[in-house]
Parts: structure tokens; C-alpha cells; sequence
């Protein structure tokens, strides 16, 4: 029972040791993760942000917003991390639910921020761009390099993730001390990281791949990690040889497959590669173990649940599938309706129980119990475990679309569509795409017979929906295929539009 920094720093190595080397050529050792997060508790104190308050957080990726992530746990605050994609509109819905003391965002987007803060009720807005400098960086570097880390209980908030809902309505995903100290400890022994380790670090960390899998691992580990901004090819590239570990999705893995210069020769002191949320083809793992001699290890994760399963260390990785339940968590299947267990082999819902599964939704009770089954947590996601334990997910009961790595939930793109005046109705759907795993495709129906301006509806929507949200291709139609409940038949819909991006 402690505090999931503390837990963290007990693995810490000695000062001196890099726990992230930087493209500008800084070193961070882990005796800067020590000074620096105090700063940073200390700074949050200075401005209010008391044990249990939210801080949320919408700015670029940096060294300084993961030594405030940092910060907020040792303080006992709650770290809220916003995709930095997100538009005003979304950023209202997310600041008037979590309510949060402390609102950080990049200094370009200050006075906007500001007056959506003011009309939510958010008392401070604070700034931190992407070279971590901004008004927080200036409030931390006079505080006291030393803070008696607070006191936490296994199950107090450390963090919230919102992940969206198929009605439209973004859900906080309520995440423990120890559903994440759990799961770090348990991934690191899993996929058997030392301090010897160095990742390479490409993600983004305002999701739970690469702030709570790739950085808690690596604390845990007492590792280091090459820390890039956003996937670059050339930059991995440049930073593979450095690199014994590399985690990605497998966008990052499908580009790195097109460079001539990503050979065996490049990578063959790599430890490991991992993949994960999205997907992964079994044709792009074939291709990835003929090019380079290493086998993808996918594992399948949720942001409601951590990590749940991977591929083995030692022994068979095999494409198509995400493994083996990791040690302490249950995954069963069910029947979608009535939640009854399910024999093996048998495809139905999966669900999940263990110390890495969330406290529920922020707010939403009903929600909460409504997604929780003698003790397991509905995923949504349709598998099956095979006569060999391994789990295969074959689809998706709530209709999600992963397109890059990131979700994207069909009703609330419909939703933005059907507010358009030129649109009569719509329907969105996720098709294969060479690049992203899965492009987002608009089948609508036009309010005005003969309008096709594809162009317009994406101009329209670029001011309510985040980038990666936003239809790729939109097909005009004069009337959406539908059951004889008025239901809209997506697999129709996936069969006539299924090669808009591989045809």
C-alpha cells in the first residue's frame, strides 16, 4: 500500500544514471526525475491543486509533461492528459465533467484555453509547450528541490483517461495506484526488462501505451530511453543502434517496413519490438520476422484495463493473436447478452478481472455497474481463447474503429455529420487501410439530391472533431441499407466500401 511513485522510485538506479536522452542532446539522469518532480509537486501545491484534484493536461509531447505526470502522483493529484487533437468543443465536455483545479495547456492556445477554463469554472490555467518552457516550468524552477512524496492508498485515483463511449459521450476511465504499479511490475518481469534496457520512445504519452506501459516499465526497470518527440522515421531510424527495446503500433512498424534502410543489419541487437493498440496484420508480422528476423510480440490492451494479455517472452508469438491472460488477470469469454460463461473456443464478449482492471467511470455509477459482471469487466471486444490458451480478438461488439493507433467510435462522427445541414443521415464505418490499420469512411445521405462535395463536409467538420477522427472518404448515397427495424446494416456497408483504401 503506497503511493505508485514511491513504489517506482524504490527501482530507481543510482543519480547519475540517463533515464531519458533527448533529441537536443539533454540527458535527464534519474537524480533530475528526482529534483524536478519535486519541483513540480511542489510547484502544483503553490497553485492550489490539493490531494484528489484533477490536473489536466492538453499539450505536446515532452521530458517536462512526464515529469508532471510524475509530479501529480507523488502529490496526490489526479493526472487528466488530453489528445492534444482535441477541439474546444471536446475540451468543454472534459473540463466541465472532471472539474479540474489545474488546466495546463501550450502557450499558442493560452487564450482560448482561458476562456473556455472561465466559462467552466477552472480558477487556473497554466502553459508548457514542447521545448518545456511556459509559465509552470517558470513556477517550478523556484520551488524546493525536495517534497515528501504524499502518502496513497492501493486504490486512490492517480490517474484519469477518457476514452469515448458509442453514444458519443466521452467516459473517465478511473486508474489506481495500483492498477498501474500492478501492471508495470508485472509487464516488466513478463517481458523481462532490466536497468540495461533502453527503449526507444515514440509514442505518445497521452494515452495508456506510452505513458503508463512504455514509462512505467522503464521506472520499474530502472532503464533509460531514447525519447523522441513523434514517430519519425528517420529519427527511429537514427536512434535504433542506441536502442535494445522499441514499442509502437503497428502504423510505426508498416512505415519502418518501407525504408530500404530497415534491415536485419540495423536491428539485430534489438531485444525486442512490441506492438499494440491496434491490431496487427499477420501479414505485416510475417513480413516484419522475414525482413528483420525478429517476431512482433503483440499484446492487447484497453484503457479501462491496462495491458490483459501478450504474446510469450520465450516461445511462440503467433500472429493473428494478442497471447496469454499476463499473470493475476482473468479473461473468460461471454455470451454478449447474458454474460454466461462461455467453453473454449467459443467466440463471445471478453471479459476481464485482476489488479490491473479500472475503479470505473468518472461520474457515471449506472455506466460503471453496467459494465461489470461477476467481477469481470465487459470489454466490448468479441475473442475467443483457443485449445492452446491463446486469446484471438475477431472483432468488436460496439463497432470501434482503431485508425493509426488511435479510437475512433462511429456514433460520435455520425453525430457531428447529422448536425450539418447538407446532411440528411449518415453512417460510419472502419474499413482496412494500408497505413493506419483502419481509415474511417462516411456513408451519407445528402439533404439536397445531387450534393457531393466531399470537400464542404470536411471543412465542416474540422472545427468539431479531432483530426484523427475525421472521415477519410465520404461516399454519397441515396439511401442507407437498413433492416426491417430501421437499423442500419453496416456489414452491407463494409462489403461495398470494404476496399475504399486497398482497391
Amino acid at each position: 500500500m503506497s503511493n505508485l511513485y514511491s513504489r517506482l522510485a524504490a527501482c530507481f538506479p543510482n543519480d547519475t544514471k540517463p533515464f531519458a536522452h533527448l533529441s537536443d542532446g539533454r540527458v535527464v539522469t534519474y537524480g533530475d526525475l528526482e529534483i524536478e518532480t519535486a519541483r513540480y509537486a511542489n510547484a502544483l501545491t503553490k497553485l492550489g491543486v490539493a490531494i484528489g484534484d484533477r490536473v489536466a493536461v492538453q499539450a505536446e509531447k515532452s521530458i517536462e509533461l512526464l515529469i508532471l505526470y510524475l509530479a501529480c502522483v507523488r502529490a496526490g493529484a489526479v493526472f487528466l492528459p488530453l489528445n492534444p487533437a482535441y477541439t474546444a468543443g471536446e475540451l468543454d465536455y472534459f473540463m466541465r465533467d472532471a472539474e479540474p483545479a489545474l488546466f495546463v495547456c501550450d502557450p499558442a492556445s493560452q487564450t482560448r484555453i482561458e476562456t473556455l477554463a472561465a466559462a467552466a469554472g477552472i480558477a487556473r490555467v497554466e502553459t508548457l509547450d514542447a521545448s518545456g518552457g511556459g509559465s509552470l516550468p517558470a513556477i517550478a524552477a523556484s520551488q524546493p528541490a525536495l517534497f515528501e512524496t504524499v502518502e496513497r492508498d492501493d486504490d486512490d485515483l492517480a490517474a484519469i483517461l477518457y476514452t469515448s463511449g458509442t453514444t458519443g459521450r466521452s467516459k473517465g476511465a478511473m486508474l489506481s495506484h495500483d492498477n498501474l504499479a500492478s501492471n508495470a511490475f508485472t509487464l516488466k518481469e513478463y517481458w523481462r526488462f532490466t536497468g540495461d534496457d533502453v527503449l526507444l520512445h515514440a509514442l505518445p504519452i497521452f494515452h495508456t501505451h506510452g505513458l503508463f506501459v512504455a514509462t512505467n516499465i522503464m521506472l520499474a526497470a530502472g532503464g533509460s530511453m531514447r525519447f523522441l518527440a513523434k514517430f519519425d522515421a528517420e529519427a527511429v531510424l537514427r536512434e535504433l543502434p542506441h536502442a535494445t527495446v522499441m514499442m509502437g503500433v503497428p502504423t510505426f512498424y508498416i512505415r519502418l517496413l518501407g525504408e530500404p534502410r530497415f534491415t536485419r543489419d540495423l536491428v539485430g541487437h534489438i531485444r525486442l519490438f512490441v506492438s499494440g493498440s491496434a491490431p496487427l496484420s499477420a501479414d505485416i508480422h510475417r513480413e516484419f520476422a522475414g525482413r528483420t528476423g525478429h517476431a512482433i510480440l503483440e499484446r492487447y490492451g484497453m484503457t479501462e484495463t491496462n495491458m490483459n494479455t501478450s504474446n510469450p517472452y520465450d516461445g511462440d508469438r503467433r500472429a493473428g493473436t494478442v497471447g496469454f491472460p499476463l499473470p493475476g488477470v482473468s479473461i473468460r469469454t461471454v455470451d454478449p447478452e447474458n454474460h454466461a460463461p462461455l467453453a473454449q473456443g467459443e467466440v463471445g464478449m471478453i471479459a476481464i478481472a485482476g489488479p490491473n482492471v479500472f475503479k470505473g467511470y468518472w461520474r457515471m455509477p449506472e455506466k460503471t455497474a453496467a459494465e461489470f459482471h461477476d467481477g469481470h469487466f465487459l470489454s466490448g471486444d468479441l475473442g475467443l481463447i483457443d485449445d492452446r490458451g491463446y486469446v484471438s480478438i475477431v472483432g468488436r461488439a460496439k463497432d470501434l474503429i482503431i485508425s493509426g493507433g488511435y479510437n475512433v467510435y462511429p456514433a460520435e462522427v455520425e453525430t457531428a455529420l447529422d448536425e450539418l445541414e447538407e446532411i440528411h443521415e449518415s453512417a460510419v464505418i472502419g474499413v482496412p487501410h494500408p497505413d493506419l490499420g483502419e481509415g474511417v469512411v462516411a456513408v451519407v445521405v445528402p439533404r439536397e439530391t445531387g450534393f457531393a462535395d466531399s470537400g464542404r463536409v470536411k471543412a465542416l467538420l474540422a472545427d468539431s472533431l479531432a483530426r484523427f477522427k475525421q472521415p477519410r472518404r465520404i461516399v454519397f448515397v441515396d439511401a442507407l441499407p437498413k433492416n426491417a427495424m430501421g437499423k442500419v446494416q453496416k456489414t452491407v456497408l463494409r462489403a461495398d466500401y470494404g476496399d475504399s483504401f486497398t482497391g
